[in-house]
């Protein structure tokens, strides 16, 4: 049980969920009109580390096959 918290599958999925709610908040962020330029691209920054990282992970996870 203990090695399913810290396996690289969940790691991925909470990842991913991260990265959704980022969008989301990224997309209603021009909404806003209080919405501060610094902020949102704070948050355009981390998203994209976040991407980053679920691709490393893939690909650690499931490593393309040889050619």
């Amino acid at each position: 049980m203990d090695e399913n918290l810290h396996s690289p599958q969940r790691r991925l999925i909470e990842l991913r969920m991260e990265h959704a709610d980022l969008d989301d908040l990224i997309d209603r962020n021009p909404l806003d009109r209080g919405s501060d330029d610094l902020t949102l691209r704070r948050l355009k920054k981390r998203r994209l580390l976040l991407r980053d990282q679920i691709a490393r992970l893939e690909s650690q996870v499931d490593p393309p096959e040889p050619a």
